[in-house]
């Protein structure tokens, strides 16, 4: 026969225990099978007991790990936004303290421990903070530069160029300089991108809004001029001036520049400003219609302005023309005036680049007056009318050939020289000129006015400027 007894835990059935005989238990055998169940449910309700121990210490060992890694993560946030918090107050500091671009590299450099070269769109260093400042400070062809600057626009994070992690500082359209770190063993990790990142932010702000201060304070010195050489009131002039930090009182005088190689206004305006910070003027500056007009103090070196600036452009086809002096404000159209006739007066000479004074015209003066103009004009052709239309008929140039000769003080060897002919060839157009003519050079009277016609012919050849 067959017989079970269930095996039973505290919290239910757990099992059954069975077995085979050939007649019924006893009742001695009933209690061993009894107790011999209990035994094995007891059995069972312990190891049940030590797998759902098992179980809840894995349990507890996984929850540990999870919060272990829970934890790992949050303190590598904390440090990281303390990081963060921290490069939010340095470099916000250095541009509240107003140290400008040297403040920002220092501070980069603290907090990096990187060295850091701030330089400018087209590379000229600006600032530097940390050891090995290359003396000199390498400087890349313009070509290779600007695929720099294209390459590093068309990231979203700085680019690693070579030995550098670079940064654009553009806070609009307009590249306004590039931060760079040092970082020549490849060291920089998220934390030192994250501070570059900043940092040019920070510089981007920084020299925006020194352009806007820049740009006001132009505006404000031009629009101050062009009243200045229009005509003002001198208790006006003074207070506008002294609102924008220049003393109007004492001796002034106008200046305007023009140069052939600037194929824009501001390029020359920039040269100019340059210079005038360069030579330490006390000036302001303003620009009509191709030519820089500069209101200076005192008693200006022009020529070391003229020098500057054709060093500048690389080009010395340009003239700086100076108006006379004025004590006053209302005295300054004139030497506007004065400095604009002085300009296209030598713009008709022989001689047509360089510096030029009014109060060094001379003869010039009279011929250029603008009341007399009818008077010169009928004097020119008394005189040089003959060759005048000669020159016309056949496209000659007569009356430039005698021009320079006067110049020359009659020596055929400099007019030739001048003029790039030959010693024949001038012998030649001097004697079809006495043939045209008439004149006898050797009479000083004859030779007086004469030279005086061709001088004021230079003027009357003379571009006008009026309208500026």
């Amino acid at each position: 026969m067959a017989l079970g007894v269930p095996a039973q835990e505290q919290a239910g059935l757990a099992g059954c225990l069975s077995g085979n005989a050939d007649s019924e238990p006893s009742v001695d055998v009933m209690f061993l099978l009894k107790t011999l169940c209990q035994q094995t449910s007891a059995a069972l309700a312990n190891a049940a007991l030590h797998r759902r121990g098992d179980e809840y210490v894995e349990e507890l060992r996984r929850s540990n790990d999870e919060r272990a890694a829970v934890n790992a993560r949050l303190t590598a946030t904390v440090d990281v936004l303390r990081h963060q918090q921290r490069v939010h107050d340095v470099l916000t500091r250095e541009g509240a303290w107003g140290d400008g671009e040297p403040g920002i590299a220092q501070a980069l450099h603290e907090l990096t421990g990187l060295s850091v070269a701030i330089e400018d769109k087209f590379g000229n260093l600006r600032a530097w903070s940390g050891p090995g400042l290359p003396d000199p400070y390498p400087k890349l062809p313009a070509r290779r530069r600007e695929d720099l600057l294209a390459r590093a626009a068309r990231c979203t994070s700085p680019l690693r160029e070579k030995d550098r992690l670079v940064s654009l500082v553009k806070p609009h359209h307009e590249v306004l300089g590039v931060v760079s770190l040092v970082d020549p063993a490849k060291t920089a990790g998220d934390q030192d991108v994250f501070t570059l990142e900043y940092g040019t932010t920070v510089l981007a702000l920084e020299l925006a809004h020194q352009r806007t201060l820049a740009e006001v304070e132009l505006r404000l010195h031009r629009e101050l001029v062009d009243d200045l050489i229009a005509g003002t009131d001198n208790t006006s002039a003074y207070a506008r001036a002294d609102a924008l930090g220049h003393d109007l009182r004492g001796t002034h005088q106008v200046l305007v520049a023009q140069w052939d190689g600037a194929q824009a206004d501001s390029v020359l305006s920039d040269a100019v400003a340059r210079a005038v910070v360069a030579l330490e003027w006390k000036a302001l500056c303003s620009r009509r219609s191709g030519v820089v007009v500069v209101l200076v103090a005192g008693d200006p070196d022009c020529e070391a302005l003229f020098r500057f600036v054709a060093n500048d452009l690389g080009v010395e086809t340009g003239i700086v023309a100076v108006g006379g002096r004025c004590d006053t404000p209302d005295a300054l159209p004139r030497s506007f005036r004065e400095a604009v006739r002085t300009l296209r007066i030598r713009q008709a000479s022989g001689t047509p680049s360089g510096m030029a004074s009014f109060a060094q015209l001379g003869l010039y003066r009279i011929l250029d007056a603008g009341e007399g103009r009818a008077e010169v004009t009928s004097f020119v052709r008394q005189w040089l009318g003959g060759l005048i239309d000669y020159d016309e008929a056949r496209a000659a140039d007569m009356v430039r050939t005698l021009s320079q000769f006067l110049e020359c003080g009659g020596s055929y060897d400099r007019t030739a020289t001048a003029l790039m002919i030959h010693r024949s060839t001038l012998r030649y157009r001097l004697s079809r000129m006495k043939e045209i003519t008439g004149f006898d050079l050797g009479d000083v009277e004859t030779r007086l006015n004469v030279h005086v016609a061709t001088r004021a012919w230079q003027v009357l050849q003379g571009r006008s400027l009026e309208g500026l």
